[in-house]
């Protein structure tokens, strides 16, 4: 009898582990996924950018400045590594800011029909990027609570699952509140 109860505890702790594992890694293929879609939607605003500067420099050519800066972060933010594209990607949204503020100078910029779509699809893909970043951090956050938690924490530390980083804002600025004056 007592042969028994330890093969169901045995049996109990097995598929205890071996379902423990399995969320796990369930949890580190969503985050993986997540990130993907990020990256699809930073890829078609990479693809919209030079776009969207060519556009501006027929009625701004003496703007030249602020269409290189937007041309050089969102190549910076193009090569960057995964672990660092937080930074790189708030350096491109301050150029892309200048580069609308640059608009209101240019009221044939503003009414220009290729200048509007590009804005709108510049400001869909802006708001698709953040709720996949949003989406991205609940699976890091579900993930890394698993990893922490007792006692799945053991299965976590047994098979090498690291905890992920979230996708922060690097530029602490980004942070405070705007500053709008008319």
């Amino acid at each position: 009898m007592t042969k028994y109860i330890i093969i169901a505890i045995v049996v109990i702790i097995l598929i205890w582990a071996v379902a423990t594992y399995n969320k796990l890694i369930n949890l580190r293929m969503k985050v993986k996924e997540s990130f993907s879609t990020i990256d699809v939607f930073l890829k078609k605003r990479y693809d919209l950018i030079p776009n969207l500067v060519e556009t501006v420099k027929g009625y701004a050519t003496h703007e030249k400045t602020t269409l290189n800066q937007v041309v050089e972060a969102r190549n910076r933010a193009v090569s960057a590594p995964i672990e660092e594209r937080g930074k790189y990607e708030g350096e491109l949204s301050n150029a892309l800011s200048r580069l609308f503020m640059l608009s209101e100078s240019y009221p044939d910029l503003k009414a220009d029909k290729q200048f509007l779509k590009l804005q709108e699809q510049l400001q869909t893909i802006e708001s698709e990027i953040e709720k996949s970043r949003r989406y991205y951090n609940g699976n890091v956050r579900a993930l890394n609570t698993s990893i922490q938690k007792v006692p799945s924490c053991i299965i976590a530390s047994v098979f090498g699952f690291k905890e992920e980083p979230f996708f922060e804002l690097e530029n602490q600025n980004e942070r405070n509140n705007v500053k709008v004056q008319f």
